[in-house]
């Protein structure tokens, strides 16, 4: 039995389609806070448990024969993520988990500027320390969110950001495919594994190819990290979010993020999506 937590998000949905592309509806479960949101799963035969990450007997029932367990990391603004994630690692030991999967990311680090990073470095100490088998997918950041970190370069004719440095952006349906493989492998590899495309431009190079396909010139610019919060907040953003998106600039400044990896290419027997085919979408939502 697989089973999946968050398969009503974007990432692990997908998994979850994948997977239903290779099993029999049976040999899956999907977990979620809310049922009623998982209804396409169920009427495809899917077992649907309710499960949520701050209450951890709901979570032993829901893990309860698993042989894989697929952990999406918690979205959650307002909760701790670190003891979400041992509430679930917890429960994973008490239902007897064959196997533990981790949605991580690439970069994960107790110093890395990049808050985020810091929590899948713990989560992946508690899993380390579960006596489980475990894998953590450190997925390389997702390229559909140059949607936003790419900034209003379409009105200012300028990509403007406080730090720079190489980025593996990655397609989340290719990552979303390979946890699936990975899911599915007879003998998976344990511990971290990094799941990126096989590029990692940084900034600059993408204001350059922008420019190419918009055909006029795109700016780039590198702007102390204070005046871009300043611009940010002037236009109407909150500044703990954009203070909290400041640190994902800066780790990829410090090469957090730099380091590409075959593995992608090699689950997906093809070459992955590249921050060239992001890029067009955002010129095309840019139009």
């Amino acid at each position: 039995m697989i089973t999946i937590t968050g398969a009503t998000g974007a990432l692990n949905g997908a998994t979850a389609d994948h997977l239903l592309r290779h099993l029999p509806a049976s040999d899956l479960t999907v977990v979620t806070r809310d049922p009623a949101k998982a209804a396409g799963f169920a009427d495809r035969g899917v077992a649907v448990r309710p499960g949520d990450y701050d209450d951890p007997a709901t979570l032993r029932t829901a893990f309860a024969g698993a042989d894989r367990l697929l952990l999406v990391s918690s979205n959650d603004p307002a909760g701790d993520t670190v003891a979400q994630h041992r509430n679930a690692v917890d429960a994973a030991v008490a239902a007897g988990v064959g196997h533990v999967f981790y949605t991580s990311h690439q970069g994960a680090g107790a110093d890395s500027p990049f808050v985020p990073a810091r929590h899948h470095a713990a989560t992946e100490d508690l899993l380390a320390a579960s006596g489980l088998r475990w894998t953590s997918l450190r997925n390389g950041f997702y390229a559909h969110s140059l949607q936003w970190l790419l900034g209003p370069w379409a009105a200012t004719g300028t990509v403007s950001v406080p730090a720079d440095g190489p980025v593996s952006w990655t397609a989340r349906e290719d990552a979303a495919e390979a946890a699936a493989a990975l899911l599915l492998q007879d003998a998976p590899a344990e511990g971290p594994v990094t799941i990126t495309a096989t590029g990692a431009p940084t900034f600059a190079d993408l204001a350059r190819r922008l420019s190419d396909r918009v055909g006029d010139e795109v700016g780039f610019e590198l702007v102390d990290p204070e005046r871009w919060v300043e611009r940010a907040v002037a236009a109407g953003q909150d500044e703990r979010m954009v203070r909290f998106l400041l640190g994902m600039y800066e780790a990829a400044g410090a090469g957090w993020f730099a380091g590409t990896d075959p593995t992608l290419r090699a689950l997906l027997g093809r070459e992955p999506r590249s921050a060239d085919d992001a890029l067009d979408d955002v010129v095309a939502a840019a139009r």
